[in-house]
């Protein structure tokens, strides 16, 4: 199966930094859009960051210029990489990718949707 596990999460002070992590592993054709989203308690989920498949990249509004996404797919992984946190920007962030996979029975290929179980980001004023 396939499996996406985030990690780099943590408490940070107000105008710290994290650097998160995705890692994709199962068998894996392609991977198409890769995203970052959070969700705070009581909130709902919401989208921070795309990454397509060349590297181009759109954020959230109130991200931009503080955090940059990225991602190596000869390793199969995502980074978020954030700057000058904010209290507000406090969730839990989960990674997603549009996956493609080789059928196991028959020929072709299948795309899917795929969720990480997320990782604490926590910031304090």
């Amino acid at each position: 199966q396939v499996h996406l596990v985030e990690s780099g999460g943590g408490l940070v002070q107000a105008g710290g930094s994290l650097r998160l992590s995705c890692e994709a592993s199962g068998s894996i054709f392609r991977i198409d859009d890769m995203a970052w989203y959070r969700q705070a308690p009581g909130n709902q989920r919401e989208l921070v960051a795309t990454v397509a498949p060349g590297g181009s990249t759109n954020y959230l509004d109130s991200v931009k210029g503080r955090f940059t996404g990225s991602r190596n797919d000869a390793v199969k992984t995502m980074y978020l990489q954030m700057n000058s946190l904010k209290p507000e920007d406090t969730a839990v962030y989960y990674c997603h990718a549009r996956i493609w996979t080789r059928n196991r029975q028959g020929p072709g290929f299948t795309t899917s949707d795929y969720w990480g179980q997320g990782t604490q980001v926590t910031v304090s004023s």
